[in-house]
């Protein structure tokens, strides 16, 4: 047989079976299981309102040495407000944290048994040395002023 074709049979694949529900019927399109009406009454459900909270955080006790260090924070910033506002806001950023690290260099001197004020001193004066163009006297005068006052929060 020339020039006839011979066709195959081709089968269409056949559907797989619609898979059945609980009660062995097909499911349909929009029905609902068990577990989908629980999630939908849920959702109905009004919510519970979360307790409120507090706006303000709750106080915290504060150790020794923390309050010890605001005290001195609050020594060393004593009269400089001026000076630090006319800073440039990086030379503003370097004198904050500069003044963090004496700060907690010097309630490290103050813990020692033998607290010395030539070195609470220095770290005052290395310190205010960040502020550019500082008469080297004023370093000098501040540093011993503050040193005293922070020596005398160790004999309250």
């Amino acid at each position: 047989m020339a020039g006839e074709f011979e066709y195959k049979n081709l089968e269409t694949p056949s559907r797989p079976e619609a898979p059945t529900g609980p009660e062995g019927g097909a499911f349909e399109r929009g029905a609902e299981t068990e577990v989908e009406r629980k999630v939908e009454a849920a959702k109905r459900e009004p919510v519970a309102e979360p307790a409120s909270i507090p706006a303000t955080p709750l106080p915290v006790a504060k150790s020794a040495q923390q309050i010890r260090e605001e005290q001195i924070d609050q020594i060393l910033s004593d009269g400089l407000e001026d000076i630090f506002l006319s800073l440039s806001p990086k030379k503003q950023l370097e004198f904050k944290n500069e003044g963090e690290v004496a700060v907690k260099k010097i309630n490290q001197l103050m813990n020692s048994a033998r607290v010395k004020v030539k070195s609470i001193v220095e770290v005052i004066k290395k310190w205010l040395a960040v502020i550019p163009g500082v008469n080297k006297f004023f370093l000098e005068q501040e540093a011993k002023i503050k040193a005293d006052r922070i020596i005398n929060l160790n004999q309250k």
